[in-house]
């Protein structure tokens, strides 16, 4: 369970996804000049550098991310694109934000930021990449954290289930625990990603939460080759409630592009 680094992963196509609509939700939430809460159940390390050995090894990001900015995905006016921009000039060109880096660089000084990361090498990274942003970060199963902290101050905001996936009870667990989510907090944004594998897994899982008719609930799968020969993970999915009026629009401008791939 403590075993799952991303870096071997970052800026891969199914980032690109959730990275992309992540940002777009947390830019049309601070349209409104009201404060909001941004949390995380599964955080992994903020910042990641694309130069790495581990991200070399894996040519996920070459595959992903890289060939996204050479085909122009994000435009200079998607939030992405403003992230990807402001991390480079910062870090260097081979970085790449992960989640809790988008989330602190397109909230504001009135929002509040809760990471949580039990990894424990992770974790140190995490909290040192968040500590100019004022963030709290918990070495905490995620799970635990959100149980305890919804509904959150401010109570408008938006949640992040993110786990990889390791555990294999987490596709059975994973409706149950969203539906307890949801009756805690039922005007929070609760956004669950998963991964589209070979053996199709998720199926249960989506159609147990489809089955539950949320409100304002959306699901957004795409589908790319296989980074490299036997891969299982061939598509990444979103599902999202209370999802944000008009985001069908940058869902179909996503599924445009993969099915370009």
């Amino acid at each position: 369970m403590l075993s799952y680094q991303h870096i071997y992963h970052a800026g891969n196509l199914a980032d690109v996804q959730k990275h992309a609509l992540l940002a777009w939700v947390l830019n049309y939430l601070t349209q409104k000049d009201k404060p909001l809460s941004y949390v995380e159940t599964h955080s992994g390390r903020g910042l990641y550098q694309l130069d790495a050995d581990e991200s070399m090894r894996t040519g996920e990001a070459a595959a992903g991310i890289a060939r996204a900015q050479r085909e122009g995905w994000f435009g200079p006016g998607h939030p992405m694109a403003r992230v990807l921009k402001n991390i480079q000039a910062r870090h260097g060109d081979a970085a790449y934000p992960g989640s809790p880096m988008i989330a602190a660089h397109l909230l504001r000084d009135q929002d509040s930021l809760h990471f949580a990361e039990l990894h424990p090498q992770e974790h140190a990274a995490l909290s040192l990449a968040m500590s100019p942003f004022g963030a709290k970060v918990y070495r905490q199963d995620g799970f635990e954290l959100v149980q305890s902290l919804l509904p959150p101050t401010p109570r408008r905001g938006l949640l992040l289930i993110d786990p990889s996936y390791e555990v294999k009870t987490d596709y059975d667990r994973l409706p149950g625990v969203i539906a307890k989510l949801h009756r805690k907090w039922n005007v929070g944004v609760i956004a669950l990603w998963y991964p589209v594998l070979t053996d199709k897994r998720h199926a249960r899982m989506i159609a147990t939460l489809e089955a539950q008719n949320f409100p304002k609930a959306i699901c957004h799968e795409v589908t790319f080759p296989p980074v490299r020969e036997g891969h299982r993970m061939v598509g990444s999915g979103m599902f999202i409630l209370n999802a944000p009026f008009g985001i069908e629009e940058e869902t179909t401008r996503l599924s445009q592009l993969f099915a370009g791939l």
